[in-house]
């Protein structure tokens, strides 16, 4: 169990849309994560917002960002499918794991599977998202590994181009997707962790 929680920040895919709560709203990955860390509800805090962009997170989400050992960051996919400007991407991301990396926290994220495959959008406009989408990967790997951050390869994992682990937009996670997500992040995080104590 960890001490401080779990804060999130991000877009839709954090805010937790294509996994409804039975209550209302969404559960998603980043309550699924909290419950594998043994965290109460109270201790998580999930600042993920619908149509956020790495521009968003900088100016608005980190800065009021609950303190927590562990921190959760999925962003990007709103920057990819707009007005991309490749210098501001790679320079948010920055920010972002900079900042959050710097305190000695737990920081995770995960690249970007072939989501484009999934779209509903003519074939060349297809291609060009292709290569947003592994240009912000190769970023995404570089930035986590100069500031220290968990990066999980969903671009390297098969299951995530099954149809049931989507929502049929394409861009959200299923409920199953969700669930094997926040399984995934557990065990990285836990693996990551047992490493540090063992060395």
């Amino acid at each position: 169990m960890i001490g401080l929680g779990l804060t999130a920040l991000g877009d839709s895919f954090v805010e937790g849309r294509g996994d409804p709560a039975a209550s209302g709203g969404y559960r998603g990955w980043v309550s699924r994560l909290g419950g594998q860390l043994g965290l109460r509800p109270t201790a998580i805090r999930n600042y993920g917002t619908h149509g956020a962009t790495t521009s968003d997170v900088v100016r608005v989400q980190l800065p009021s960002a609950a303190r927590a050992e562990v921190y959760g960051v999925v962003v990007g996919v709103n920057d990819l499918v707009s007005a991309f400007a490749p210098e501001v991407f790679e320079a948010n991301m920055n920010t972002i794991f900079g900042a959050l990396c710097a305190g000695g926290a737990t920081v995770i994220t995960a690249d970007y599977p072939d989501i484009p495959a999934r779209l509903p959008v003519p074939e060349n406009f297809r291609g060009l998202l292709r290569e947003r989408f592994d240009f912000a990967n190769t970023v995404l790997a570089r930035v986590t590994a100069n500031h220290g951050a968990l990066l999980l390869d969903l671009a390297a994992r098969p299951e995530w181009e099954r149809p049931e682990m989507w929502t049929e937009d394409g861009l959200h996670p299923s409920p199953l997707g969700h669930r094997l997500f926040a399984v995934a992040a557990a065990e990285l995080i836990s693996s990551t962790t047992a490493t540090t104590v063992a060395a």
